[in-house]
């Protein structure tokens, strides 16, 4: 397996994968995405970080169904993996470890 570590935007991805779940193909990924960080994704970008997150061993990915509204084509729907799902797992662990120690005086300067 290529590296285990996930950049912002791959676990940004990750988690949108794992929210869609069953439906979790490219466009659905740039569409749930771009609400939920209020601006425009990239299919590009999105595409690219599901392949290197294949990679990784992080998702895995099969095709569904061809469709008559896709010209006969399947969409390629991908699916967090074991190894996605620990690697998030330790990514919230960490995060959260961080806010948890945030003395609350770091904030009275704001």
């Amino acid at each position: 397996m290529k590296g285990t570590q996930l950049g912002e935007f791959e676990e940004l991805v990750l988690l949108t994968i794992a929210l869609l779940f069953d439906d979790a193909y490219s466009v659905a990924v740039v569409e749930t995405l771009g609400e939920k960080l209020e601006r425009p994704m990239s299919l590009g970008a999105v595409h690219r970080t599901m392949q290197r997150l294949e990679e990784k061993g992080m998702v895995s990915s099969r095709f569904g169904h061809a469709t008559a509204e896709r010209g006969g084509r399947s969409k390629r729907l991908f699916t967090v993996t074991l190894a996605g799902e620990q690697a998030l797992q330790e990514m919230r662990r960490i995060r959260n470890e961080l806010w948890a120690g945030i003395p609350k005086t770091a904030w009275s300067g704001l």
